[in-house]
């Protein structure tokens, strides 16, 4: 059974940050609308840079626990916990700030919001992860090759020198 805080707190980490960048965004578009394309890509790159280093934290902290690919935990489905959860919660919440005067987030129906939308941050919340989470166990796993065989060249230096 996968740990309910862990999805939790990813879930409520990066739907709030998504939530965050969309009236970040509405803003933006409002008062600076000419940079409308340039804030898009800045705030899908801060999100992506969120989920990636969390999934690459989550693997490197999986791998230091259990060395053996095949006792490690299962973070894939701790991820599409989160993507759900995120992705779900942040347009719901995107949607009601909507009706807040001066807050301009697209005028999306509550359907609209929990499809579409809704699809769309699951994706980029769990496809990144996952990837984070290969790279994550992968850096652990090539650091501890090389200091395996670093320990390796110095036994057989203390061998050959008779120590």
């Amino acid at each position: 059974m996968i740990p309910m805080n862990a999805w939790v707190l990813r879930a409520v980490g990066l739907g709030a940050l998504t939530v965050v960048l969309r009236t970040v965004l509405g803003f933006a578009m409002v008062y600076l609308p000419t940079a409308g394309s340039w804030l898009r890509i800045l705030c899908l790159i801060v999100l992506l840079a969120a989920v990636i280093t969390w999934g690459v934290l989550d693997g490197q902290a999986d791998r230091r626990a259990n060395a053996d690919p095949d006792r490690g935990a299962d973070l894939t489905m701790r991820w599409l916990y989160a993507g759900l959860a995120g992705g779900l919660g942040s347009g719901v919440v995107a949607w009601i700030l909507d009706f807040v005067p001066k807050f301009d987030l697209g005028d999306n129906g509550l359907l609209f919001e929990v499809t579409s939308a809704a699809s769309f941050i699951i994706l980029l919340i769990f496809v990144p992860a996952v990837a984070g989470v290969a790279l994550g166990r992968y850096l652990v796993s090539r650091n501890g090759e090389k200091s395996d065989g670093a320990a390796d060249t110095v036994v057989l230096n203390k061998e050959t020198a008779g120590v």
